[in-house]
């Protein structure tokens, strides 16, 4: 009998978790612009805002994988859901209330951001814990797909709220899909093993000696970062280049929603396909970066432009659920959480780097040589590991089952792997 991870309990219960959460999510960025600009007048403004939620996240990263190693993920997932749910209702009755204040707005999101720095960690072993390893990439491409279609919506949903009832409408709908995430995390039971407990300095440094261990990893995680980088740049330069040289605003507008598109075509092809060298296939998907910004570079005819943009979307897609299935794979449950969490910071720290230099560098020399640059950077870091051989061969032992083929055990917080990992 096939064992389908929406036929497990444990994952079901995550699975609409993180669908309502990420749909909850998607439609903030768009409704805060809106609503900081509008209040403000100023872009420098929204970038202080988003400066507060992002800083805290990224530093107490490494933390938040030795909470999320050390105490139970799922507890420390609900705790961090309630956390996100009152700053985000706080935003919204600020908004609500026609003065708000950007001070406490921005506290709010650095609280915000400071949970998130403990739940992100805890996303990878929550997978783990609930789907058996056969199925995982299936689990992972489910988790995914669902996430690419709550941000293909979330954009549209938030603009139905900034111009119906408000723009705080949009952060109450998000805190209050914190507090169902957190109600349906309290429903799933598993089991945790915790990690040793030691001294906090030999806790990061133990999770640090695992990512160095494997070249696979740190090499891969030197190529995403400098793809998100590369995304910071197009994210930076492109708008005013679609505007003033490929026929307006609707061009940019086009080209994020063929993204979008792009990263779900991606995600449902990484739950059908069954690559022999899953890691190579992946971050070969991500060189493919390296077209929209040649396109801009050479202010390509606007549909081809979307068209490169979509398929380096697509690439993005398939590496999400595929990494995260290699990752719960080859690193042990006691430290998945502090990996990850090193993951996600060597992976978005050079995105801050891109957002402060692209506009130097387009203001000194123009758009274009910023843009070859960091298209040749990208192609070299993520094309280039296919020199490592532990690239090439991670993943390769307990690839899952095609469709239709038998395996696992039915419901997994019963599981070996459940007596072993936490959850998101």
């Amino acid at each position: 009998m096939t064992h389908h991870p929406l036929r497990l309990r444990g994952f079901r219960l995550l699975f609409i978790d993180r669908t309502i959460s990420t749909l909850g999510d998607a439609v903030v960025p768009a409704a805060l612009a809106i609503a900081i600009t509008r209040a403000t007048g100023s872009s420098g403004a929204l970038a202080l805002v988003l400066g507060c939620a992002m800083v805290p996240r990224l530093l107490l990263l490494p933390l938040g994988g030795v909470i999320g190693d050390r105490f139970n993920p799922r507890v420390v997932a609900l705790a961090t859901d309630l956390v996100r749910a009152a700053a985000q209702l706080f935003v919204g009755v600020e908004l609500l209330g026609g003065e708000p204040s950007l001070t406490h707005i921005a506290v709010a999101e650095a609280l915000g951001g400071v949970a998130s720095a403990f739940a992100m960690p805890t996303a990878s072993p929550l997978v783990a814990a609930t789907v058996e390893g056969p199925h995982r990439m299936r689990a992972n491409a489910l988790l995914a797909s669902a996430s690419s279609a709550a941000r293909l919506g979330g954009p549209a949903l938030a603009g139905v709220l900034v111009y119906t009832a408000g723009a705080g409408w949009a952060f109450v709908l998000d805190g209050v899909s914190f507090v169902v995430s957190a109600a349906l995390l309290a429903r799933i039971t598993v089991r945790h093993t915790p990690a040793e407990r030691r001294s906090l300095l030999t806790d990061l440094a133990e999770g640090w000696v695992e990512l160095r261990s494997r070249d696979w990893y740190w090499t891969s995680l030197i190529a995403h970062g400098t793809w998100n980088g590369a995304a910071a740049v197009l994210l930076t330069l492109g708008p005013l280049i679609a505007t003033e040289r490929l026929g307006g605003d609707g061009v940019w507008i086009a080209l994020t929603q063929a993204g979008a598109i792009g990263m779900l075509a991606g995600s449902l092809l990484a739950g059908r396909v069954r690559p022999r060298r899953p890691v190579l296939l992946a971050n070969l998907g991500l060189a493919l970066y390296a077209l929209p910004l040649l396109a801009l570079a050479a202010a390509a005819p606007a549909p081809a432009t979307v068209a490169a943009y979509a398929l380096a979307m697509a690439g993005l897609g398939f590496l999400s659920p595929v990494w995260q299935t290699v990752v719960q794979q080859e690193f042990p449950a006691q430290v998945l959480a502090r990996v990850t969490s090193y993951d996600w910071l060597l992976s978005l720290a050079a995105a801050p780097l891109g957002y402060t230099l692209a506009p130097l560098a387009a203001d000194a020399w123009g758009s274009t040589g910023p843009l070859l640059v960091t298209a040749a950077l990208v192609m070299l870091a993520c094309a280039g590991t296919a020199a490592v051989p532990g690239v090439r061969r991670a993943g390769r032992a307990g690839q899952p089952p095609p469709a239709g083929e038998t395996g696992g055990t039915g419901e997994s917080g019963e599981s070996r792997k459940a007596e072993q990992a936490g959850e998101s």
